[in-house]
């Protein structure tokens, strides 16, 4: 087995990332983060690999040293401006155990299968039954899951799949942009899981884990965006900064139906409680917003913050994974439990 880091050595990153004739790619992660995943994956010679998500081309051009010429990298991706042009520099490179294709990667791609190994760099709403049913039985499955209803909490899971179908082995911090039927027109508003979003004066959006007893209208969800965005109550957060990996999994672990995640402005997060008529959140920066001082959902969150704090912080790698299948024909959500 070939190690992450001697493939890396061969490959130029800033030739997808910064390539002269495309020019930077946004669609990339951190190329440390690229070489956590694919460690985990554990991809050895001859082996045949499905990846999720194109992006610029690197991580497809270290999956296909890891492989070596007797095994194939089979790469997808729903923006076809990102398969075309990693093609092209796959070929220039003198690549030719990669192919990159223009499709819903959430189906995977069964003309190619089965395969030893599947990595994505994106987020399905919930493990895809298609991923599993077109692995080998003893593959190897690196992928973010959701943890939660609503947007931004993930946990990168590293998966097995068994007779009986996938098993978690560990999670770890990370996340990545969510999946969709198209590439994403704006990184700043997740494709899924947004219950009311505006767009004048600013972009901005909220996403409330009850949204079942919503109305058609979404008014909970509006009034509660509109009070965090007007004259809302602000203070600070006491605590020593906040960290954030473990914070999100430690909110959806309490599996609040009240759990919140807004938008405020772009890039700026927040996470908290909220009702049909009161909201709470907490900033990345450790602002506290709410509807009114008094607020129940201010409570709440302060409780929440509290047991967080009290619990010592629990890092994601220390609760325990549990794989759920609501619906044979989708596939399986992951849950978190202390």
């Amino acid at each position: 087995m070939i190690p992450v880091a001697d493939a890396a050595a061969t490959v130029p990153e800033r030739y997808y990332t910064h390539n002269p004739d495309r020019g930077p790619t946004d669609n990339r992660s951190n190329p440390v983060v690229i070489h956590r995943e694919l460690t985990a994956l554990g991809v050895a010679e001859g082996m045949s690999v499905l990846e999720i998500g194109t992006g610029s081309g690197y991580s497809g051009a270290l999956l296909s040293h890891l492989v070596g010429d007797s095994g194939q990298v089979t790469s997808l991706d729903i923006d076809g401006y990102l398969t075309r042009w990693a093609n092209l520099l796959h070929h220039q490179r003198g690549r030719t155990n990669i192919r990159c294709h223009t499709t819903d990667g959430t189906a995977g791609y069964p003309e190619r299968a089965p395969y030893d190994r599947l990595v994505a760099w994106c987020t399905p709403p919930l493990l895809p039954r298609a991923w599993v049913d077109q692995l080998a039985v003893g593959s190897v499955i690196v992928t973010a899951l959701p943890i939660a209803d609503v947007p931004k909490l993930t946990v990168i899971a590293k998966l097995t799949v068994g007779v009986g179908g996938p098993r978690v082995e560990e999670v770890f911090h990370g996340r990545y942009i969510e999946t969709g039927s198209s590439p994403a027109p704006d990184f700043g508003v997740p494709l899924r899981w947004v219950d009311w979003e505006n767009r004048t004066p600013a972009p901005s959006w909220i996403s409330v884990a009850w949204r079942e007893q919503d109305d058609w209208l979404h008014t909970g969800a509006r009034t509660v965006l509109e009070r965090l965005l007007k004259d809302a109550h602000t203070e600070p957060y006491r605590g020593e900064p906040i960290g954030w990996n473990s914070w999100y999994a430690y909110a959806a672990a309490i599996g609040d139906p009240h759990l919140t995640m807004t938008g405020l402005a772009p890039d700026a997060w927040a996470l908290g409680h909220s009702t049909a008529t009161t909201a709470a959140v907490i900033r990345e920066d450790g602002t506290i917003l709410a509807d009114a001082p008094d607020s129940p959902s201010l409570a709440a969150l302060r409780g929440w913050l509290a047991d967080w704090e009290n619990a010592g912080r629990p890092a994601p790698e220390i609760y325990t994974p549990t794989l759920d299948r609501d619906d044979p024909a989708d596939g399986w959500r992951l849950t978190l439990t202390r």
